[in-house]
């Protein structure tokens, strides 16, 4: 195959045709020292308001005891899935179990593509789970 030399401005051209010329414009040449001044500034106070939550955890009254917010889980997502009994701390997880009642493999295996069958009620019988 031969090489096309213009092959690069084709794209580039194409690219700009589609999504316009800030889609091309290399990002630097819109940067100056004001700008980066700007940045570091914001960046400075981000890493400060960080530092202040982590180390002062905002607590929340729990029956007379005080507790960080960070341990309760408003949400009360199930950790355990019913399809397949496996236990997950995976956040993806919670998305499905709350949701669809089931893991994302599950999900996969299962789910996907097949929401109706899912909605009207059918569940894997325990001998066709496959944990592996």
């Amino acid at each position: 195959m031969k090489h096309d030399p213009t092959y690069i401005a084709k794209i580039e051209k194409a690219i700009k045709d589609k999504y316009g010329d800030e889609a091309i414009i290399n990002p630097k040449s819109q940067w100056d020292d004001d700008k980066e001044k700007e940045y570091i500034e914001e960046l400075k106070k981000l890493s400060k308001k960080d530092r202040v939550s982590y180390y002062k955890p905002e607590s929340v009254d729990n029956n007379g005891t005080l507790i960080t917010k960070k341990l309760i889980n408003k949400d009360n997502v199930e950790r355990t899935c019913p399809v397949c009994k496996e236990y997950s701390f995976d956040t993806k997880d919670d998305v499905y179990m709350k949701k669809l009642q089931c893991c994302y493999g599950c999900y996969i295996q299962y789910v996907d593509g097949r929401e109706e069958r899912w909605q009207s009620g059918w569940r894997p019988q325990l001998g066709e789970i496959n944990n592996g």
